[in-house]
């Protein structure tokens, strides 16, 4: 029988970013310890900032692709992590921007498998429940009867395409987390996140709400990559963020889930909700698709809702509002990336040796 403790010391890789970010606030909210583990290759400060106070929260510059030793960090000493240990490790972290994908090809493909490695031994270490994010990608395309996805269909995806070290990289991560399992006995859970959007996500990175949102503001084109057929689930983040907690507090482990909307939404719809929000006089316009701006599949939630009594509750208007209120609030301070880093390039040698080159922030949130 385990020891009970009065908080869980928990690490949550990629804290600093979008999802990781609403993460670690839930966390704290249900009184756990977090150690937060970002190198803020394509994440912000801003997102955790108003967090760094808090006794139970540490942020620590690192790079998951590197080994990560908690007790080696003399701020930690307080989560007395060498007699308690680490009760719970979500992986999160993974850069991600579509306009600087090819730039950091290499990083996403370290995070899938170096990350992999280095978190999961530490699950080993320290007997801890681990949670690791995966994607729709898993599943390859949107199929052509556009029936939703259950957890059970391998997909497909083409593992020497332009994105295969997310698409593929993620499916390997997956054999890592049962691999683990069934040779050293982790507990590992998987979440394959649909598309994600909310407050904090990044701006000026070529995400569609967000960049949605920001012309519409300025009244400038909106441009949709694809036509008015272009169709998509969003769910907003702080829904996914109470999926994660449910299948990491499950009983036992699942399987994968899928954690998602399930209702498919136009483009077009989206971008005219918006446009009527807040009074843009923009218009819209249908450009080539991009490679990481296609449709993606719909999830079923048929096992989150039974085993795990999750399915999401925000209405795309309210969540809408919310990111909306955000955008204006932040796009003349955000005008990127946060950290030290160009954006979505990793930093220089003279960095690597404070915050090594590797891993980076949140799953692909609104890419799937």
């Amino acid at each position: 029988m385990p020891p009970i403790f009065d908080k869980k010391n928990i690490i949550v890789t990629g804290g600093a970013g979008f999802i990781g970010s609403h993460l670690c606030e839930k966390l704290l909210a249900e009184g756990n310890r977090v150690i937060c583990v970002d190198n803020l290759i394509s994440s912000a400060l801003q997102n955790i900032d108003f967090l760094l106070k808090n006794p139970d929260f540490e942020f620590i510059r690192h790079d998951i692709g590197m080994p990560f030793d908690p007790e080696q960090f003399p701020e930690l000493e307080r989560f007395k992590v060498k007699f308690q240990g680490i009760q719970e490790i979500y992986h999160l972290a993974c850069p991600m921007s579509p306009k600087a994908f090819e730039q950091t090809r290499m990083q996403v493909l370290y995070a899938n498998s170096l990350g992999m490695k280095y978190t999961l031994d530490l699950a080993v270490k320290y007997k801890a429940r681990y949670l690791f994010t995966s994607t729709s990608s898993v599943y390859g395309p949107r199929p052509m009867d556009n029936h939703h996805l259950k957890e059970d269909e391998n997909g497909q995806t083409d593992m020497h395409s332009p994105r295969a070290s997310y698409d593929e990289g993620k499916r390997f991560a997956e054999t890592c987390c049962s691999t683990y399992n069934h040779v050293h006995g982790v507990d590992a859970r998987i979440a394959r996140i649909f598309r994600t959007y909310g407050p904090r996500e990044r701006l000026y990175s070529g995400e569609m709400v967000p960049d949605f949102i920001l012309n519409a503001l300025d009244n400038k084109e909106i441009e949709i990559y694809g036509d008015e057929t272009f169709t998509t689930s969003l769910c907003y983040v702080t829904d996914v963020v109470d999926g994660l907690m449910k299948l990491m507090s499950a009983d036992k482990d699942i399987g994968p889930v899928n954690i998602g909307s399930d209702i498919d939404i136009p483009l077009v719809d989206i971008v005219r909700n918006i446009l009527e929000m807040t009074g843009s006089t923009s218009r819209i316009s249908f450009k080539p698709s991009l490679l990481f701006m296609t449709p993606l599949g719909l999830p079923d939630l048929t096992k989150a809702k039974e085993k795990l009594g999750w399915m999401p509750l925000v209405p795309l208007d309210e969540g809408l509002k919310k990111i909306i209120d955000y955008t204006m609030a932040y796009k003349n301070i955000l005008q990127g990336f946060g950290g030290t880093a160009t954006p979505g390039i990793a930093p220089t040698e003279s960095e690597s040796k404070e915050s090594s080159t590797i891993a980076g922030v949140e799953d692909m949130p609104e890419l799937g």
